[in-house]
């Protein structure tokens, strides 16, 4: 039976101490634009060849058309569950929890594949400070076994500052973000302008791309490199104005928009198609070698690896906060809703998810090569992306489908764009899914078989249905009943109790 509203033990609360400038440091951190940029570029090329900065220009119209839904949304409704309660409250109970679930399950995947990215990075600093002759081992940097071990620690590390409170953690990433775009931003730079490839205008015109399966592949894959703004939402229980996160959400868009376009054609700018997906998730530090000698040369990599930890931090903080939203509605268990009386900050959920990716991350251990493990988690949370922005913005336009009546711009901004924007991903994800449906005969657990490509999102779906059903039937939540989540104001501590330490 469900618990009575009276015997329940308070909400718990957490303090409002963010603004702006925390916002646009979580959203910039958890799209790790470094981090995108070094190992997306080669897998973009894949698909786009030199049409990649097109791709990418493309690929975010639909994704501001999701950022004005999510800000449209968010001025009516804040609350760090975010979609899981827009979703449920406009489009259905069950499409609600799904969204919350594979938002959930996404992220955990993101963490166990970002730690071993994370490993790599630091066993290609150790190579270089020739650690292993030391040791009397040798450190692959590209076995998936060696640096998940490495990266867990990293896991653990960031898990710690996440826990102590997301105001310190908003400053840690802040000088990570400083230190990795000074050094982004100085090397494509160079390499804009002392390239070898002559630029062509045909870069950017998307026109000139193969196929259409090879666009929409690379459309999902643009839109996997784009995600991560959409964490500067899950705070805005933490903001002092709920305004905050949709501005920090947005100018974190528009500025990814910008780093991945500018270094696109700087890349392209020093190496051909065929070398970009040659060197694949190590463009960067390639890139690095191509244009300055030691020790300069390990700059690049060194911005990959903050550019990796503040990911890393940045992805556990909105998933625990997420997790939290769906605990207080009885969707997941009451454990995920204990909030740290010292920190303000969901410390026991922070901890599961970081368990979670480590229990992920072992098994990923499976696939022996880490461009191979990369090239599996992109691909399939690229479409588990496309579904859930997508409904978030099938919300908004059915939240505001009176809008239409309101005038041309009030229908534009409220309904038009958000139902475009959501069509245009849910057709990108059936497209996709017929065709890895269909372009293998046999399974295989590799990133180039369909079956299993349509494995990893099909089961994350199952189990978000499965999980569904027992909250529905089992802890009987309210939510399968209105599809409204909890008040978020009613929980919100005051702002005189947000003085405490943060």
């Amino acid at each position: 039976m469900a618990v009575p509203p009276e015997t329940r033990p308070p909400a718990p609360g957490m303090r409002r101490t963010l603004g702006v400038r925390d916002g646009i440091a979580i959203a910039a951190s958890s799209t790790a634009a470094t981090t995108s940029i070094g190992i997306g570029m080669g897998a973009l090329a894949v698909y786009a060849g030199r049409q990649t900065p097109a791709l990418l220009m493309v690929a975010f119209l639909p994704i501001l058309g999701i950022a004005l839904s999510y800000a449209r949304l968010n001025r009516t409704e804040p609350n760090c569950g975010n979609g899981y309660t827009w979703v449920g409250r406009s489009v259905g109970a069950w499409p609600g929890f799904l969204t919350g679930w594979v938002v959930l399950v996404a992220n955990v995947i993101f963490m166990a594949y970002t730690s071993a990215i994370t490993g790599s990075v630091i066993l290609q600093f150790a190579n270089k400070a020739d650690v292993h002759s030391l040791l009397g081992i040798a450190l692959d940097p590209g076995s998936t076994g060696v640096s998940t071990v490495v990266g867990l620690v990293a896991l653990v590390t960031v898990t710690v500052t996440a826990v102590t409170g997301v105001r310190s953690a908003t400053r840690l990433q802040w000088v990570l973000l400083g230190f990795e775009y000074t050094v982004l931003l100085v090397f494509c730079t160079w390499a804009l302008v002392t390239g070898h490839e002559s630029f062509s205008w045909a870069w950017l015109n998307p026109f000139a791309i193969d196929s259409f399966r090879s666009l929409a592949q690379g459309l999902v894959l643009a839109v996997f490199v784009f995600w991560g703004w959409d964490a500067a939402f899950t705070v805005n229980e933490e903001t002092r104005n709920a305004s905050d996160a949709s501005r920090g959400g947005l100018i974190a868009l528009v500025a990814m928009l910008g780093l991945l376009v500018f270094a696109a054609i700087s890349f392209q700018r020093v190496m051909s198609t065929d070398e970009l997906i040659e060197q694949g998730p190590q463009a960067l530090t390639f890139l690095g070698a191509k244009l300055s000698p030691e020790p300069w040369a390990s700059l690049p990599l060194a911005a990959l690896m903050c550019s990796a930890f503040a990911s890393l931090q940045s992805s556990v903080i909105p998933t625990a906060r997420g997790a939290l939203a769906m605990g207080r509605d009885q969707t997941l268990g009451r454990m995920w809703t204990k909030v740290h009386p010292r920190f303000g900050s969901p410390a026991v959920g922070t901890v599961l998810i970081m368990a979670m990716s480590a229990a992920v991350a072992v098994l990923a251990v499976g696939i022996p090569k880490i461009n191979l493990m990369i090239l599996t988690a992109v691909n399939s949370i690229g479409l588990i992306v496309a579904l859930y922005y997508g409904l978030t913005a099938l919300a908004c336009a059915v939240r505001f489908r009176g809008a239409l009546r309101e005038g041309p711009l009030e229908a534009i901004r409220s309904v038009i764009v958000p139902g475009l924007s959501a069509l245009v991903l849910f057709g990108l994800g059936i497209y996709l899914a017929v065709q890895y449906a269909t372009m293998s005969d046999h399974f295989q657990a590799t990133p180039d078989n369909g079956w299993f490509m349509l494995l990893i999102p099909s089961l994350i779906i199952a189990t978000g249905l499965l999980a569904a059903a027992v909250a529905k039937w089992h802890r009987r939540s309210a939510y399968f009943t209105s599809g409204r989540g909890t008040d978020a104001d009613a929980i919100a501590l005051p702002m005189d109790e947000a003085a405490g330490p943060a």
